[in-house]
């Protein structure tokens, strides 16, 4: 339990650390942020493949298949019925037009929510994977989100700032956003941990929010800046280094 709460400690301070990156990086370049979150979006497209679709098909019996099909699924239009709530994250973010230097303060508000939100199945996804009993994939599974989350505080600290948020004000919105993760990973981790029957369905329900979080937001957000080639090699290299991971950690 105390590797559970340190791992959901770690995934949610990711945040923090990125929005401290965020203060001390305000003026690099899109591309240096599209390669960090192509890297990061490799990182967790293995994570969710090798960490939670795969084992959910050996855990599921003879009903796998099936089991772990359904739960991408119903993960996925999950997240898209939370898209259609609240604000799409990365429509919000962009980052220098004159919309967002005057944005008020309940649209950054709007915001922070939208970032809280989207952040709670994946903190989910980190306490399944420990559920699950097999800790190597689980501390996979933590890494990639953890390294999604980086880039993820740098970019919130822009808008923030523009809208006339004090730095202070936002870093308290950044932690904010953190603790929703630390909470979502502890509700992952307990769910499995009373019921070892809903295992496979939440494996495969993990990753299906993981995989529509990589293809709707993250891949999208690294290509608009005209840096595709650059960040789908990150991508490969984050997705490689997470297999070589795997295979060696056995």
């Amino acid at each position: 339990m105390e590797m559970v709460l340190l791992t959901a400690l770690g995934v949610g301070g990711a945040t923090v650390i990125g929005a401290l990156i965020g203060f001390l990086t305000k003026g690099f370049s899109h591309k240096f942020s599209d390669i960090v979150l192509s890297f990061a979006a490799g990182v967790m497209l293995s994570a969710a493949v090798l960490g939670l679709v795969l084992p959910s098909l050996e855990y599921g019996g003879k009903w796998g298949l099936l089991i772990t099909i359904a739960g991408i699924f119903i993960g996925a239009l999950c997240l898209n019925l939370i898209d259609k709530l609240v604000p799409h994250l990365h429509k919000m973010i962009g980052s220098d037009s004159e919309e967002h230097r005057n944005a008020d303060l309940s649209k950054v508000l709007l915001f922070v929510t939208a970032i809280a939100i989207h952040n709670l199945p994946e903190g989910i996804a980190a306490g399944v994977g420990f559920g699950s009993g097999n800790v190597s994939q689980a501390l996979m599974i933590a890494g990639g989100i953890a390294l999604q989350n980086i880039p993820e505080g740098m970019v919130i600290i822009g808008p923030m700032l523009a809208a006339g948020v004090t730095p202070k004000k936002t870093f308290v919105c950044a932690m904010f956003t953190g603790l929703v993760e630390v909470i979502g990973t502890l509700i992952g981790y307990f769910a499995v941990s009373v019921s070892a029957a809903v295992l496979p369905f939440a494996l495969a329900f993990a990753g299906g929010t993981m995989l529509y979080v990589i293809s709707d937001e993250m891949i999208p957000e690294t290509h608009a800046h005209g840096s595709e080639r650059g960040a789908t090699y990150a991508l490969l290299v984050g997705f490689c280094l997470m297999l070589v991971s795997d295979v060696l950690l056995g």
